[in-house]
């Protein structure tokens, strides 16, 4: 993909498409991922959470403007980026995605909140990871990424508690 040299109209042609590939990608997430959860399961009901846990509607809600962060971060990155650099930006964000539906069917699909919790560490990591390469970028993309970061910690230490109160 080119993004830089050419006529005005392949520079915009490719950014589109730059931006169009980073949204299918996090849209694909999204639905690779929420297709394992499962809070009205009897599995699910059966596990002591805490109080502070928000409702389960709430996920959803939330995801949505992270997922949009999260695809305009990526893409303003890889349209930005060139060779290696292109190639380490793509890497990170295709792992951050991996990891990030990874979770629910570690921890849904899997019924186990141990191995949720490891998955929700390794995001933690990755997140950090592709929040500091984004910021070497473009940092109002990484500040994109801020909230991301903020609620995948909320989520581990959720994650966390429903280990501690499950042994």
């Amino acid at each position: 993909m080119r993004l830089t040299g050419g006529q005005a109209g392949e520079r915009g042609s490719s950014r589109w498409r730059c931006y169009a590939a980073v949204a299918a990608a996090v849209a694909a997430t999204a639905g690779l991922g929420s297709v394992a959860v499962d809070p009205a399961s009897a599995w699910y009901r059966s596990l002591d959470k805490p109080a502070w846990q928000p409702p389960a509607r709430v996920f959803g809600i939330v995801w949505t403007p992270l997922y949009a962060g999260l695809a305009l971060a990526g893409g303003r990155v890889l349209c930005r980026t060139q060779g290696r650099e292109r190639v380490g930006a793509a890497a990170s964000l295709a792992a951050n995605l991996v990891l990030n539906a990874s979770w629910t069917w570690l921890f849904f699909g899997c019924r186990s909140p141990k191995a949720g919790l490891v998955g929700t560490i390794l995001l933690d990591f990755s997140n950090a990871e592709l929040m500091l390469r984004t910021g070497r970028v473009d940092r109002p993309a990484a500040r994109l990424l801020v909230p991301c970061v903020a609620w995948c910690l909320f989520a581990t230490g959720l994650n966390g508690s429903i280990v501690l109160r499950n042994r």
